[in-house]
């Protein structure tokens, strides 16, 4: 199937996201280590919960758009850029640092590598041609790439 070019996520997505939550909601297996970004919505202000991949790498921790068209990071940019991130039932306040082309390049090299059934996904739905580091390399400018960070401003007001 050929990459899409609008960016477009898949119709099976949204269905798929709400079993995962569910599934996590409930404890089921691997799923209640499913980690889960939630960002207030840039228009409600209202909770919006996404299930993400989390990449570990080189000491840091990183997320990748999977869309071009997704909502969670015009959220996250209308909100400051911070959320929070639930792994295993815990809560962490974060802030997600938007990496520029460069070093965006670097993770996504990496991401099919340490994070291949996300990268299926992406395949699957046609965001890239071939499960690669060559092809992930195609989404820098289009697929944003975020560094997570601790919040350290959450529980002091600002």
């Amino acid at each position: 199937m050929p990459a899409r070019r609008d960016g477009t996520p898949p119709r099976w997505l949204r269905p798929t996201n709400r079993v995962l939550m569910t599934l996590k909601r409930l404890g089921v297996g691997s799923m209640k280590e499913l980690p889960v970004l939630t960002l207030p919505g840039r228009r409600s202000g209202q909770p919006r919960r996404t299930p993400v991949s989390v990449l570990e790498f080189e000491g840091g921790r990183y997320l990748l758009c999977g869309y071009p068209t997704a909502e969670w990071p015009r959220n996250a940019r209308a909100n400051g850029n911070r959320g929070t991130l639930n792994v295993s039932g815990a809560d962490e306040a974060i802030r997600l640092v938007e990496l520029d082309e460069p070093d965006a390049l670097e993770i996504l090299r990496v991401w099919p590598v340490e994070i291949p059934h996300g990268a299926k996904v992406m395949k699957d739905a046609g965001v890239v041609d071939e499960v690669s580091p060559e092809a992930f390399e195609g989404l820098v400018g289009r697929c944003p790439v975020f560094r997570i960070e601790p919040d350290g401003a959450a529980g002091d007001g600002t």
